[in-house]
């Protein structure tokens, strides 16, 4: 009888937060942002987390894409527990492992859409002829190889979001964290970037997408709703975005704030 063959190790999830919290001083106040935060992401979902206006989501963010550093917990980035390491650590993760979409575009106005993206590479390190050529690769990508000389000023809000996406997209990165990337678009640009996303999961990254509207959690597979630092409802894996585990429907509450972001190149660390 021959012998069973040896399961196969799971890979580690790409996010796994353990009982993260995150608090600061505001002034003369203690401020608690998330409180005991527990959940993971797979490789190749699409999550959107969802939550009115100073719900924690942002902070949420920030600590996923290591632009902030939690105050208790544990997150490991695909298995690696992100509290040990450096800030040169960390900056080198954000350049490598994650794109960055920001509502405010993010984008230098002196510089042409090329050279917008471009940036991550320089960063990097890379040699003029390659960074170039793949900048030129990820503009065509988003349908903008008839703009690559243009600068943020001569676009379009929904062409400047595009550049900010190739900007995410031309390192090459698994995982792409989206901080209310339609808040500044009108229908037409949010529906084009929206369908970026899904090209994007359906090449195989990661997507997580912080947003207060329910029509755009409504295109993630997956949506996390949080409220006061903690998460509320999680509809899980395999089923329908827009409805959580118990059945309840995705918040459609009005987020009058924005959140504040530093460039995803730029290697600096935000704070509340």
């Amino acid at each position: 009888m021959p012998l069973p063959r040896p399961r196969a190790k799971a890979a580690a999830p790409v996010i796994e937060l353990e009982r993260v919290g995150k608090s600061y001083r505001a002034g003369a106040l203690d401020v608690t942002a998330l409180r005991d935060v527990s959940t993971s992401i797979a490789a190749g979902e699409y999550v959107a987390i969802v939550g009115p206006s100073g719900s924690g989501k942002s902070t949420l963010m920030h600590i996923i894409g290591c632009l902030d550093v939690l105050t208790t917990g544990i997150y490991r980035l695909s298995g690696e527990d992100v509290s040990t390491m450096t800030e040169a650590e960390l900056a080198e993760i954000r350049n490598r492992r994650i794109g960055f979409v920001f509502q405010q575009f993010n984008l230098l106005p002196s510089l042409s859409a090329l050279r917008n993206v471009e940036l991550p590479l320089v960063y990097r390190g890379e040699r003029r002829d390659v960074r170039r050529q793949r900048a030129r690769t990820a503009l065509e990508r988003v349908g903008l190889a008839t703009r690559v000389e243009h600068r943020p000023g001569e676009l379009s809000g929904g062409q400047q979001q595009r550049v900010a996406v190739a900007r995410a997209l031309v390192g090459d990165p698994s995982l792409i964290l989206a901080d209310e990337p339609t808040g500044n678009l009108d229908s037409t640009a949010t529906r084009d970037v929206l369908d970026l996303l899904d090209e994007l999961h359906d090449s195989g990254r990661t997507i997580v997408l912080i947003t207060h509207e329910r029509e755009v959690a409504d295109r993630a597979r997956r949506v996390l709703h949080i409220r006061d630092g903690v998460i509320e409802s999680d509809s899980g894996p395999g089923t329908s975005a827009g409805t959580s585990a118990a059945g309840t429907s995705v918040s459609g509450t009005s987020e009058s704030g924005t959140s504040e972001s530093a460039p995803a190149s730029a290697g600096t660390v935000a704070r509340p």
